[in-house]
């Protein structure tokens, strides 16, 4: 029971077309009916379609239970067991009437108005399905799964059950459950890929000998290690809830009345018109057809999702099978989203094995029947533009999926989706600042709808290249055994995956010219000074042929600058000041946080330049005439200070990508200087753009007050996290007010995590090492040394005179 036999035409005359069988051979026709009208038509298609050479006798009509407008929770098959107990080898022919909407501009949908007051056209009460009969028959189809025989069925329930299995009741239970599937395959045909959902994912998972074997061993192991008595059945019914928690509910009404919800509801605040490539999406629908795909989106917005599920709604794919955190499990945004897709997990579920062990089987469940699924690579939402490091924990479920053979191989997708601007940009911004994220709620979903009412762009969405798990693990079954080669496997798998996102993220207008402005030092400029600031930067965008958008070409004139401006000007972003001579824009102390967003989301572009700069500033310094192997060697530990806030190539392509930037502006760099036909200092006065002070700034002077402030703790006291990041958001203040500090993006929350964690991994944080404090103060002047090279050039950016020496 696979393949469709069905043809969407009138459904007496021109129905399926009838099982080819041997003559003499019994055929069981399994009606999926909803109505008498529905039984009605089938039984008369039968009698219509019946060929002369197969006799009434040899036909059998078995009623399985409805799909749809289901009376009773029943799963009783009284008929069909009596059927599969007889003897002979009946052919099982499953067949179902499907009800389609009225086309609207060649295509069969409703309206969302027609979805709440007649509601769903595919599933009308009896009166309607009349009506629309008499009315407009071509919407009513007989379709029909491709038959099986007993014999062959009862050979596939016998490999799914195991041979213990006898119950002639469960077997009929197993044939429904084949003919609804069937069925369900045969009607997708029909109606196209974008309402494939699973049917029955509960009494298929729990059904399964592996997933109830897998309850054996959990409560053996509780029993031996003392920790619970409960029983085998008593594990199966905590199982069962944590499926019912955890699985999305599809409805093709809703998912409709979602899609309907999700336009109205983004173009509020954005452009109509999603921007993506739709050759991509075809590719991505292709690849669907043959194997599971995973999307791993960037999270900058609530609206990721929405507007990810609406641009595949277009193209007639499917919704993913999306991880939402329990916290968006709220009345009603909860109930409307699981029916539309998506499916909530605990954020923490390491100490029950009973529920980690219903989510395995959930997700083994969705590879095998190559359901898309959907979460986002960095776990939770960017409050500081830059992309996130990414979490392991569903991907690992993924990865251990393919291993077990339940799919050949596994796509993910990286997906990028950038906004011209952000709409709740100020809550990232106080939560930089310490504040306490609000918890969803729908009070809380509430005012998210009221604050779309500004106009915030267009939303872009682009997609990278898909990564094979067969290519980058191997054949299933033969990746890494232990546990520390499977994290590896999964490091390896995630970095790639957003190295690919960062790839594609597209250069906005309001990302280059806030990345722009935030580099004047607090000056603000004309429209005609800011474009000249950004003339370097686009060429440099250009010639390494950098993803861009559209629109950003509109950055080459005063027009397009001042759009791009105003845009900015109009949410807060950026000041403007028109009551002189003339108009200028500028970022003060308040926007930065706000505009450095913006920077982030790109600043990975020009960040091996910026590396490239300090390093030669300090191989120069040191007054040594070999200035290559100096180079190399600050470029080295520049990015292992950086290690994590930049996903940076492995040691020998990063260098390459380096001398590549470098080319850009100097050919034959590396020979002109070792042939002392290039001066190091010349070189770096001519660089254009200067990027140092533009991208690494804030994050070096936000490394300096964390610093600062580890050196204050004494070595004997506990430390806590807590307490430390609120003391470095004060000391950052006072700095900042002190001038010591430039950069007012660089008091940042997320910014001193950061900075923690690498003071962490290099051992500052652990009291048992020998001679701590010094390491600690080598630490911070490891950190000023940086700082001050970028202030050299910062005055090299605006044309002062600057020495070298650091």
């Amino acid at each position: 029971m696979g393949s469709v036999k069905s043809r969407p035409a009138g459904p007496v005359h021109d129905g399926p077309e009838w099982p080819r069988v041997e003559p003499g051979t019994r055929i069981i026709f399994l009606t999926d009916t909803s109505s008498r009208l529905e039984r009605r038509l089938i039984h008369h298609w039968i009698a219509h379609a019946r060929p002369e050479s197969c006799p009434s006798e040899t036909v059998e009509i078995v009623a399985i239970s409805a799909s749809r407008r289901r009376r009773s929770t029943g799963r009783d098959h009284p008929l069909l067991e009596t059927t599969l107990a007889s003897p002979g080898d009946p052919l099982m022919c499953p067949l179902r009437v499907i009800w389609r909407g009225a086309l609207r501009d060649g295509q069969r949908s409703a309206s969302a108005l027609g979805l709440l007051t007649i509601g769903d056209p595919r599933d009308p009460n009896w009166i309607r399905q009349a009506w629309v009969l008499r009315r407009d028959p071509d919407r009513c189809v007989i379709v029909s799964g491709e038959p099986a025989t007993a014999s062959n069925l009862r050979e596939r329930w016998t490999a799914a059950s195991g041979p213990e299995s006898a119950e002639t009741a469960s077997f009929a239970e197993f044939v429904a459950q084949k003919a609804t599937l069937a069925l369900e395959r045969a009607e997708r045909g029909i109606r196209g890929a974008r309402y494939k959902v699973p049917r029955l994912v509960h009494e298929e998972i729990l059904g399964r000998p592996a997933f109830r074997g897998g309850l054996s061993r959990i409560a053996a192991e509780q029993r031996a290690e003392g920790k619970s008595d409960a029983s085998l059945a008593a594990l199966a019914s905590e199982a069962t809830r944590d499926l019912r928690e955890i699985a999305a509910t599809h409805s093709p009404l809703i998912i409709d009345l979602v899609i309907s919800v999700i336009r109205w509801l983004y173009t509020r605040g954005y452009d109509e018109k999603l921007v993506y490539d739709a050759a991509e999406m075809k590719g991505i629908a292709a690849l669907e057809e043959r194997h599971p795909v995973v999307f791993l989106p960037t999270h900058k917005h609530n609206l990721d999702h929405l507007v990810l599920q609406y641009a595949l709604h277009e193209h007639g794919l499917p919704p993913n099978h999306t991880a939402g955190g329990i916290n968006m499990n709220f009345f009603p945004v909860g109930q409307l989203v699981r029916r539309a897709g998506v499916f909530f997990i605990r954020r923490t579920f390491r100490d029950d094995p009973v529920y980690r062990h219903t989510l395995a089987h959930y997700i083994d469940y969705l590879i095998e029947k190559r359901f898309p699924l959907e979460w986002y690579i960095e776990g939770g939402r960017s409050r500081s533009g830059k992309l996130l490091p990414p979490r392991f924990g569903l991907l690992a479920n993924v990865v251990d999926a393919y291993h077990r053979a339940k799919s050949e191989d596994v796509y993910l997708v990286p997906v990028s989706i950038a906004y011209d601007q952000i709409q709740g940009l100020d809550g990232y911004v106080e939560e930089q600042r310490g504040g306490v994220k609000r918890d969803e709620s729908f009070s809380w979903f509430l005012v998210f709808i009221r604050q779309m009412k500004r106009r915030y762009g267009r939303i872009h969405i682009a997609f990278g290249d898909p990564l094979s798990l067969r290519e980058q693990l191997g054949e299933n079954g033969t990746g890494a055994s232990s546990p520390s080669g499977r994290r590896f496997d999964l490091e390896k798998l995630a970095f790639e995956v957003s190295v690919r996102i960062n790839r594609v993220t597209p250069i906005t207008p309001t990302s280059l010219v806030t990345l722009a402005l935030l580099g004047t030092t607090g000056q603000a400029l004309t429209v005609p000074e800011t474009r000249r600031s950004i003339t370097n930067l686009l060429e440099n965008v250009r010639m390494r042929q950098l993803p861009t958008t559209a629109d950003f070409h509109h950055l080459e004139s005063d027009e397009g600058v001042e759009f791009t401006l105003n845009a900015l000007v109009e949410n807060d972003v950026v000041t403007r000041f028109d009551e002189g001579l003339e108009r200028v824009y500028g970022i003060g102390d308040e926007q930065q946080l706000s505009a450095a967003y913006y920077r982030n989301t790109i600043v990975h572009f020009f960040v091996g330049g910026a590396i490239a700069e300090l390093a030669m500033l300090r191989a120069i310094g040191r007054e040594h005439r070999n200035v290559l192997p100096l180079f190399w060697d600050e470029v080295m530990r520049l990015r292992d200070l950086l290690k994590f806030e930049f996903f940076f190539a492995e040691k020998e392509a990063f260098r390459e990508e380096i001398r590549d930037f470098l080319e850009l502006n100097h050919r034959n760099w590396e020979k002109r200087i070792e042939t002392f036909e290039l001066d190091p200092e010349e070189m770096i006065r001519r660089t254009r753009p200067f990027l140092s002070h533009r991208v690494l700034r804030p994050f070096l002077e936000s490394y300096r007050v964390a610093a600062d402030q580890l050196t204050t703790i004494p070595l004997e006291a506990e430390f806590d996290e807590k307490r430390f990041l609120k003391d470095c958001l004060g000391l950052g203040r006072q700095y900042q007010l002190q001038k010591r500090i430039h950069a007012a993006d660089s008091v940042s929350k997320a910014l001193f995590q950061t900075a923690l964690k690498l003071a962490e991994n290099r051992g500052l944080l652990d009291t048992s090492i020998d001679d701590l404090a010094s390491a600690r103060m080598d630490f911070a002047e490891e950190i000023r040394d940086a700082v001050r090279r970028v202030d050299i050039i910062v005055a090299l950016a605006g044309g002062r005179r600057a020495g070298f020496a650091s």
